[in-house]
């Protein structure tokens, strides 16, 4: 028996402990496991299922306990062939596609999908801005309002619009910030926020005493406008991180402190969300499968969002190997699948 042709009755058995193991974590002896496979077959039968399985690598057998607990190539065959996913419910999914659309801010509308995210997993929500975002700008608009503040607003990307309050000198009227608009939009329109602030900061700060009025103005609400979207904590939103400390598994404080500097410093969550762009649908990391130590004891369920043809970002969940992946999967997917639908309604 090899792990391509492993019967039907062994790939039952390691479904019934694999379901049993991510259930009550703990490991799952031959007695339980006839009990909760069902099948009508002796315990020495299923003890001998058992050891070709832990022979194949499929499972393990902790030193402290007789029982077994799979493997990461456990773990894997049962996601690709034997994992019985569970389709959220109409009520559910009303659930959250109410939560996305109730949010106009493109800020907003990340964090409430990786809030939710972390919520209904009980596990760390992620969700990467949309990629439109961190591109180009389409078009800059000013509205007065009291006390030396001016309302920006960014129309980012053909998906996005997102607004800044500044602080002025002195009080603009709305004709003095139209004109303020119209020269940043002939300036910069259709150009990379990158390149905006670059330029912004160094040719024309280094000749603002050479330019007019208006210009000097039109930078200076600049400066302050693209400054406050600089930020390098604004590649993706992550929430729920403490809810991994919850799970026995995970509770080990090295392990846990690697994993938190992980989350920290966002290259290697970046990385392992650009690894997911290149592929549409659902992708599953399991353990050493993200090539990243700190997510060794970790699965990370992924899908890309987009609009019509459009892949903009993915999102997902990161939790322990031993999660729900019948209820985890769906739930990443059609979250992924309405906050695309949410970003099309607004194109």
């Amino acid at each position: 028996m090899n792990e391509s042709t492993i019967n039907e009755r062994a790939r039952c058995l390691l479904k019934a402990l694999i379901e049993r193991y991510i259930r009550d974590g703990q490991p799952v002896g031959s007695k339980t496991l006839l009990e909760e496979s069902g099948l009508d077959i002796s315990p020495a039968t299923v003890r001998n299922v058992v050891a070709d399985l832990e022979r194949l690598g499929l499972v393990h057998s902790p030193h402290t306990s007789a029982g077994r607990v799979p493997t990461e190539q456990g773990y894997r065959l049962f996601i690709d062939n034997l994992v019985s996913v569970k389709p959220l419910t109409s009520p559910e999914v009303r659930n959250i596609a109410d939560q996305l659309e109730g949010d106009e801010d493109m800020d907003a509308l990340v964090e409430s999908a990786s809030s939710m995210l972390s919520s209904l997993s009980r596990m760390a929500g992620v969700v990467m801005l949309p990629y439109q975002q961190q591109t180009s700008l389409r078009r800059i608009e000013f509205l007065p309002l009291t006390e030396g503040r001016v309302l920006a607003v960014l129309v980012l990307g053909d998906y996005d619009v997102q607004n800044r309050i500044i602080h002025t000198t002195r009080p603009y009227g709305r004709s003095e910030l139209e004109r303020i608009a119209n020269y940043l939009n002939a300036q910069f329109k259709g150009r990379s926020l990158s390149v905006v602030r670059h330029e912004l900061l160094s040719a024309m700060q280094g000749a603002r005493e050479d330019i007019d009025r208006l210009m000097r103005e039109a930078v200076s609400m600049a400066e302050q406008v693209f400054e406050a979207d600089s930020q390098p904590d604004q590649d993706y939103i992550l929430a729920g991180e403490t809810n991994l400390m919850n799970y026995e598994e995970m509770a080990d404080v090295a392990r846990l402190r690697q994993l938190f500097e992980a989350f920290n410093e966002k290259r290697t969550i970046l990385d392992l969300l650009d690894k997911s762009l290149q592929a549409r649908g659902v992708q599953i990391f399991i353990g050493q499968e993200s090539g990243y130590q700190a997510l060794d004891s970790c699965s990370v369920v992924t899908a890309t969002y987009g609009a019509d043809d459009d892949v903009l970002g993915v999102l997902g969940v990161i939790g322990p190997t031993r999660m729900a992946y019948d209820r985890v999967i769906p739930l990443v997917d059609v979250t992924a699948k309405l906050l695309g639908s949410v970003l099309k309604q607004r194109h």
